[in-house]
């Protein structure tokens, strides 16, 4: 499973997330720093990653346009990146379930405690 992490995220969470999400990628990697959230949408969906991200707004595309791809949502809260390592990190079981599950699109965690 990978992750796209939204420009609202640092690319340091990559790395100590790797064993459990090999393969995953930072936006700003992919030369889309700046991008509109469709270009982001659009990059998840043909990256066939899990977009992760602070802005609401990718849970309102998800409602209009459906997955792919899949939405994990990092509610309000001061999200360091140890907080969204740690969450990530507890949280596996549940992303496994929002990708497993058609009807589901979007995975909201909220504040920023695993």
């Amino acid at each position: 499973m990978r992750l796209l992490l939204d420009e609202n995220l640092s690319e340091a969470v990559l790395k100590p997330l790797a064993d459990l999400y090999p393969g995953s990628l930072h936006v700003r990697q992919l030369g889309h720093g700046g991008a509109s959230d469709r270009d982001v949408w659009r990059l998840a969906q043909t990256s066939d990653c899990v977009l992760v991200t602070r802005d609401e707004d990718f849970v309102r595309l998800s409602l209009e346009l459906g997955a792919p791809p899949k939405v994990i949502w990092l509610g309000s809260g001061a999200w360091r990146n140890v907080d969204v390592v740690a969450v990530l990190r507890a949280h596996v079981a549940a992303i496994e379930r929002l990708i497993a599950d058609a009807e589901l699109t979007v995975l909201e965690i909220p504040g920023n405690v695993p």
